[in-house]
């Protein structure tokens, strides 16, 4: 499965409201600025956001997009799967031989694990850490 520039750039818009929840609306322009993107394009993936319940929106002059729950409480397949629908490796049919049918749906699993078990929370507080740190040198 690959997720396509409006997967990515919705998990961006998302990132960027979880990032300021609770101070306030943020407008699809300074998203845009700050990650060199089409506002525009972002004005396209909010609507599917908004209806999706993932959003409000806050008119007037000071206006723009809030999270509408925490971001712990928002995870990356509810985000994928609204922009770029159901998550399947590949379109498969009953005709499929089993086994590789039975392939295709744990891979599917296993990438919808994966997405549904990633909050908002966990992307914005994310920290690289050096491989070496996860090991213990003994002099």
């Amino acid at each position: 499965m690959k997720i396509s520039t409006k997967g990515r750039y919705g998990l961006t818009i998302m990132m960027e409201l979880a990032a300021k929840f609770g101070e306030g609306p943020t407008s699809l322009k300074s998203i845009a600025e700050k990650n060199q993107l089409s506002e525009h394009y972002l004005e396209q993936l909010i609507a599917p956001l908004r209806n999706a319940g993932l959003v409000k929106s806050i008119r007037g002059a000071y206006g723009g997009y809030i999270l509408a729950n925490e971001p712990s409480g928002v995870t990356a397949g509810d985000i994928i799967r609204v922009l770029e629908g159901p998550i399947s490796p590949v379109d498969f049919t009953e005709e499929d031989d089993p086994a590789k049918r039975q392939l295709w749906l744990r891979i599917r699993d296993s990438i919808a694990e994966v997405l549904d078990s990633t909050t908002l929370k966990d992307l914005i507080t994310y920290q690289e850490h050096d491989e070496l740190d996860n090991y213990m040198f003994y002099i």
